[in-house]
């Protein structure tokens, strides 16, 4: 089955995940995918991730989801995943403009000439670039 979004599918996995508690959630693999969950990683928004590679077979992506509080009052880190950029419709942000998430509490993350980053990073760097998501 072909997907027409992959990284729609990639946010939809984990929020989904995230929302019946699921320890890690797995996909397939790509090198933008990889690059998201980096960059999640880096921020914390989810534990750690890795590429399985099987013999005759395509690269899976596997997300280990991230949660704090103890065993009864566990809650997920990520309280929102939302896809800003579609195929259908694509928004793209200048350096003046970039979005910010919760006034600086979450990321959005941003496609730019120098790669994947995050909003503050961008705006460190003074570039723009397409708006990918926003994770609070």
């Amino acid at each position: 089955m072909t997907i027409s979004d992959p990284i729609g599918d990639m946010l939809t996995r984990i929020r989904n995940a995230v929302a019946v508690g699921h320890a890690a959630t797995s996909m397939p693999s790509s090198r933008m995918k990889v690059a998201l969950a980096e960059i999640m990683q880096a921020e914390g928004y989810i534990e750690g991730f890795d590429v399985v590679t099987e013999p005759d077979k395509y690269p899976t992506l596997r997300v280990s989801l991230r949660y704090v509080g103890d065993r009864r009052k566990r809650r997920p880190v990520i309280a929102g995943i939302v896809r800003v950029s579609r195929p259908g419709m694509r928004v793209y942000s200048g350096k003046a403009v970039l979005p910010r998430v919760l006034s600086g509490m979450g990321i959005a993350i941003i496609s730019t000439p120098k790669g994947l980053m995050t909003d503050q990073r961008a705006r460190k760097l003074g570039v723009g670039g397409e708006v990918i998501c926003r994770i609070w």
